[in-house]
């Protein structure tokens, strides 16, 4: 049987290692004094969605590109995303920039003569950003997110021992439902009997941790931006009842407490996305850029935290820890 290690679950999901052509075009040389307007909205602030928006800023910063940029935080709020969007489009921006899926639906929805660019959506198909994954659709295109769920799964029902698995997730947010729908395949597949807790903001997750944690086995987090932003109240919980919390994001793992934490570089997610502006800032159309993923394995990261391991009595193969390229250890964060 083929060994299952933790940078190999990104290069064997199918969809993610689909290789686009990218149509070209000529390219336009920014004059000296033309300084374009770029409008970037996040769901809410946390340090994964804070280095997409730096490595956005710094892609076209790097590409020669004088820029000024509108940077807005909507709070969690769908409505104050709305608000922002109807700001960028009688603001009249260069181009939009969503960091997640909430907001890049805000900006979709309202703006339709400026080009949109997504970063970070889970599933832009079934958020209605586009219909295919080969080519934009309209003004929009951009980058997804989407992380390994049912290899994530399996990795830690093996090390951990996980009969039952429990879920946080945001009701109103559709990467969320997205993972939701994903996680209960993997735990059908695997025989893992699956506990959910739904929530609709940050203030509600610590409620939420403390009403499944002594019902479940461990915990396992999706790209989830509404509950990342209040990581530190869940790991609060599932720490001190001894229960290993396995992260989609590497990103909001660091400050430890997370046992594994495996998924993208969002830093070099939001360059990426940065590099999609600056694609038609150079006069490509959105509507013929292919959706891009993150597929080479230097663009994901993997976390194993020894504290968090020890905390919940678990060892786990050596061969796991030298896989991994973050270790945190004696509350100290190591990057090999």
């Amino acid at each position: 049987m083929r060994k299952i290690t933790l940078r190999s679950i990104f290069v064997t999901v199918t969809f993610l290692t689909a290789l686009f052509t990218v149509i070209g075009c000529s390219k336009k040389e920014p004059t000296e004094n033309n300084t374009v307007k770029i409008g970037i909205s996040k769901i809410v602030q946390h340090v994964a969605l804070d280095n997409v928006e730096q490595g956005i800023q710094d892609a076209i910063n790097q590409a020669g590109i004088t820029a000024e940029f509108d940077l807005q935080n909507a709070n969690g709020d769908v409505n104050t995303a709305t608000q922002i969007a109807n700001k960028f489009k009688s603001e009249k921006v260069d181009i939009a920039v969503g960091i997640a899926t909430p907001t890049a639906i805000a900006l979709a929805n309202t703006i339709s003569d400026i080009p949109v660019v997504f970063a970070t959506v889970t599933d832009p198909i079934g958020a209605g950003l586009v219909d295919t994954l080969d080519h934009g659709k309209n003004n929009v295109t951009g980058l997804s997110d989407a992380i390994p769920t049912a290899e994530h799964i399996k990795l830690f029902a093996k090390l951990a021992n996980i009969k039952t698995l429990g879920y946080i997730y945001t009701s109103s947010e559709a990467n969320s439902i997205t993972g939701l729908n994903l996680v209960k395949v993997a735990c059908e597949e695997n025989g893992i009997q699956l506990i959910t807790q739904s929530i609709s903001k940050s203030s509600e997750v610590k409620q939420a941790s403390e009403a499944i944690v002594n019902r479940v086995d461990g915990l396992y987090l999706t790209t989830d931006n509404t509950v990342f932003s209040a990581l530190s109240a869940l790991v609060q919980v599932f720490g001190k009842a001894k229960k290993p919390i396995f992260s989609g994001d590497v990103t909001g793992a660091m400050e430890g407490g997370c046992a594994f934490a495996s998924g993208f570089n969002y830093y070099k997610a939001g360059f990426a996305t940065g590099e999609m502006v600056v694609d038609i800032l150079n006069g490509k159309k959105p509507a013929d850029i292919p959706v891009k993923f993150l597929t080479d394995p230097s663009e994901t990261d993997f976390l194993v935290d020894l504290d968090a391991l020890a905390n919940c009595d678990i060892e786990i193969p050596q061969e796991y820890i030298d896989e991994a390229n973050y270790i945190f250890e004696n509350g100290t964060l190591t990057e090999k």
